[in-house]
């Protein structure tokens, strides 16, 4: 469901208490979080029980599982997630009572009031890239407020309350939430057509990125991957707009550049080259692949332009161990090694393959994928399939559901027909157990089990090991 946004957007500290809807999600979890550091009553609603409830509650907040109209009643301010229906019971009845009612979208922009915020967007790359700016400017000193897409892995959490006026924010641009924002900095990683069952065509999309370039401050600054041409482009949006650009990646067209860049088992490492050829010193990340040396590089040139220490930075760069669902690795058993990713776009799932081969060395490598979202199934699905190729086995699960009505004419089997390798490499299955089975049934001791995906597609990893270490008792 999508909620007007508001012409006027109050300060956290000016909403009463406020009542989230969908509280267990990525994007509402980490607004309550900061609220709560405020000293703000939250209270909040999701339709399962989770880790992520549990550690709200222990925070302060009053958490529900299950909607329920009475859950809103004593609430001023109900932030609504976009995968809730307009037929909630919280939210009718908070329409009943005439309650403040903001989209995720506000919600966050109401606890960015009175800081200068560095907003990461970017069709892929956003949580690594947000978990790598934080850590960095972290190390530096810096102590930004932060809310990520993701977990960091060192911190086992999403956002944070910091002690400076600097705030650190993943700028989604599914729904259009980046337009929202007012940023001192954005970085865009990237600008490859998604999310088209919001935007209609690749051109709208491609235009929402222009217009967030335009939310900058005045003096701020965009920093782009001149790597990705979608991205690259915003340069001339930039220059237009007479906002400060600085292009980073390995292309000669970079002004901070990463050369001599070595890809090996779990880790990444370049050299970084700024304007006029100065090297500056040279990055070893504990995460493996190129885009990841890209997302770190656009992170380390945020802190830069801030006026902080390369050696600092990289520092905290270096002791970066990931963020959870991106090439995360979930254990070791029967010589076989399984990690677990969020991609879930033809580009991501290219990028996450690379990092994962090289990760297998002379093992081979082994794939179950879950589609996520119809609409994006049917525009993207053959190129789903193509890009999982690169594995050596391709297990494809059916499409998970989320915010759309399921449809017989596109599910997973659209993805595994176009996996270009023999009938025998590739299945196709239609739940969590079975897929589970699959891939211990197809994996052999040196192996790389890798399972992809945006949905519930996380929860084969440990049955996968379950399983193997069940071969081994």
């Amino acid at each position: 469901m999508r909620i007007p946004v508001p012409e006027t957007i109050l300060p956290a500290e000016q909403l009463g208490r406020v009542h989230f809807v969908g509280i267990g999600g990525a994007g509402l979890s980490a607004i309550a979080r900061i609220m709560l550091a405020r000293g703000i009553v939250v209270s909040g609603s999701d339709g399962v029980d989770s880790p992520t409830l549990d550690r709200l509650r222990e925070a302060g907040a009053t958490v529900h599982v299950g909607h329920a109209a009475e859950h809103v009643r004593g609430a001023d301010t109900l932030v609504v997630s976009t995968a809730v229906r307009e037929d909630n019971p919280e939210y009718v009845e908070a329409v009943r009572l005439g309650l403040r009612i903001y989209p995720r979208s506000a919600g966050l922009a109401s606890v960015m009031a009175g800081r200068r915020v560095l907003a990461v967007a970017g069709t892929h790359g956003k949580t690594t890239t947000t978990s790598l700016l934080t850590v960095a400017l972290q190390a530096a000193g810096a102590d930004p407020t932060y809310a990520v897409g993701g977990e960091l892995a060192a911190s086992g959490t999403n956002a944070a309350e910091g002690g400076s006026d600097l705030f650190v924010a993943e700028a989604d641009e599914s729904d259009g939430a980046f337009l929202v924002y007012k940023p001192h900095v954005a970085v865009v990683t990237n600008v490859e057509a998604d999310h088209l069952d919001q935007w209609g065509d690749e051109e709208s999309y491609r235009n929402g990125f222009a217009q967030f370039v335009g939310r900058l401050d005045p003096d701020g600054l965009l920093v782009a991957v001149v790597d990705d041409p979608g991205a690259a482009d915003l340069r001339y949006v930039a220059s237009s707009l007479g906002r400060r650009f600085v292009g980073v990646g390995e292309s000669e067209l970079a002004d901070v550049r990463a050369v001599d860049v070595v890809l090996k088992g779990t880790t990444s490492s370049f050299t970084v080259v700024d304007r006029g050829g100065v090297e500056l010193g040279r990055v070893m990340l504990q995460i493996p692949g190129r885009h990841y040396v890209a997302d770190a590089l656009a992170a380390l040139t945020v802190g830069l332009r801030l006026g902080y220490s390369f050696e600092l930075l990289k520092a905290g760069l270096e002791s970066f161990t990931g963020t959870r669902r991106r090439m995360e690795r979930k254990g070791d058993a029967g010589g076989v090694r399984v990690y677990d990713s969020y991609a879930h776009h033809p580009a991501e799932i290219a990028g996450d393959l690379v990092a994962a081969r090289s990760v297998a060395g002379e093992g081979r490598l082994i794939v179950a994928f879950q589609p996520h979202l119809v609409s994006r199934t049917r525009i993207f699905g053959e190129d789903m399939g193509r890009a999982l190729g690169a594995a050596d086995e391709v297990v494809v699960l059916d499409v998970y559901l989320a915010r759309e009505d399921p449809d017989p004419e596109v599910t997973g089997r659209l993805v595994a027909d176009a996996v270009p390798l023999p009938a025998d490499r590739v299945a196709f299955v239609p739940g969590l157990e079975e897929a589970a089975a699959e891939l211990v049934r197809r994996a052999r001791p040196g192996d790389l089990v890798v399972t992809l995906g945006a949905g519930n597609v996380t929860e084969v990893a440990p049955r996968v090991l379950a399983l193997l270490e069940g071969q081994d008792a």
